[in-house]
């Protein structure tokens, strides 16, 4: 299902939902117990939709437990990104809750399994790290929890999801959201009722990730497979990643492939660099028109021929990468590569890689950022001139610097 098409269902049958569910809760309230002082064992944390943000949450997980060390962490998320979680592993798998997104029908059905299982747990708490999704704030509620967390609107306009939380955090869209998620972790260990909850200043080092690597018999396994498939990257130094894509969620986040292209054919100039293009098996033709426009032995197309689990050994055996504002920025980051993330219509400052080794290309154009969670990520913007605005020169000089350093 496009992306389009959830936030339409999202805003006019979310929207009625939550109304309908805060009445019953309202009127449920007057003839029974709420249960929120019960308290269990379990905190599941529901974020659905980006897969960098399970690698942002990290710290988030970190102090959930460092705070609760007898809780059990679960999480909900859409079951295609859930292999997200596996980069860090704070979270084991057999406590991740999946929903198929693929169209109404499987998303029906596993909302419904969703719930049950959900409701399945001992909960104490139920967080909702989706930033004013109705989705997901009636996934909260139904999920049976005492305590639901989330971020709630308070005096802002057209931000409607009910009155389903008992905790309410603001969303800071002047923080680091891997700040924001903290926010919401620490709101369970304050007094239920505070208004509005964490009061609380948070540095840049709680936010850090632990450091990542593979075993050397998975690296050296991947490697083999790699150079099997790729034979000139045995015979070269420098292996350059580049990630032309970002998702459907928001495609003006692309910088254009004419830009990467070039980038590309530069950046071979090194004799000791091979380029690497990444992206999944849909994706796959479009890198190899790349490859093609490019030409020579020395760039490969990976796109379709890495999976999930290989991201974590391809970074730790590469010099730099090249990406746009997207997944690949958050899975490189706990493998320390050094990264070079290109933004657009949103801010560093909120989604900014959390890796010591990365920089961020931001032209700060006027209308920048042009999205964020208090429009839904959604822009009328048809002509992204924020990411027009980087040049290829730019990226190039920042790129052989690093190089050079990695020398």
């Amino acid at each position: 299902m496009n992306v389009d098409r959830m936030r339409q269902i999202d805003y006019w049958v979310g929207v009625p939902l939550c109304a309908l569910a805060t009445l019953f809760h309202r009127l449920c309230r007057l003839f029974r117990d709420d249960g929120e002082d019960k308290r269990g064992r379990d905190i599941l944390f529901i974020e659905l939709s980006e897969m960098g943000s399970a690698v942002i949450a990290d710290s988030a997980f970190k102090r959930a437990q460092a705070l609760f060390p007898e809780a059990r962490l679960h999480f909900l998320i859409f079951a295609k990104n859930s292999p997200s979680l596996d980069v860090t592993g704070t979270i084991a798998r057999e406590r991740v809750l999946t929903i198929r997104a693929d169209n109404m029908v499987t998303l029906a059905v596993d909302t419904v399994r969703a719930i049950l299982a959900m409701r399945r747990l001992d909960l104490m708490a139920t967080i909702d790290m989706e930033m004013f999704s109705r989705f997901s704030a009636l996934l909260t509620y139904f999920s049976g929890a005492p305590r639901r967390v989330g971020f709630h609107r308070f005096h802002a306009e057209g931000l409607y999801r009910g009155e389903l939380l008992t905790d309410r955090v603001i969303f800071n869209p002047h923080r680091h959201v891997a700040k924001c998620f903290l926010a919401l972790v620490h709101a369970l260990a304050e007094p239920a009722g505070t208004v509005p909850h964490t009061k609380l200043a948070f540095s840049d080092d709680e936010i850090r990730l632990d450091p990542v690597a593979p075993t050397a018999a998975v690296r050296d396994a991947f490697r083999s497979r790699l150079v099997t498939a790729f034979p000139v990257l045995e015979r070269v130094r420098h292996w350059v990643i580049l990630n032309p894509n970002s998702s459907e969620l928001m495609p003006l986040r692309r910088w254009d492939n004419r830009n990467y292209t070039e980038l590309a054919r530069q950046l071979l100039e090194d004799e000791g660099v091979a380029v690497l293009i990444t992206g999944t098996g849909s994706e796959q033709a479009e890198a190899q028109r790349m490859c093609d426009a490019v030409g020579g032995e020395r760039i490969v197309n990976l796109a379709g021929f890495t999976r999930m689990a290989d991201l974590v050994p391809l970074y730790c055996l590469s010099s730099l990468m090249v990406t746009n504002d997207s997944g690949p920025a958050h899975f490189a980051s706990p493998t320390g590569l050094a990264t070079i993330v290109l933004f657009g219509p949103e801010t560093p400052t909120l989604y900014g890689a959390l890796n010591p080794n990365a920089e961020f290309v931001y032209a700060q154009l006027a209308c920048s950022p042009c999205v964020s969670a208090l429009n839904h990520r959604k822009s009328e913007c048809a002509d992204a001139q924020c990411m027009k605005a980087i040049t290829v020169d730019e990226v190039l000089a920042r790129a052989r610097r690093r190089l050079a350093a990695a020398r």
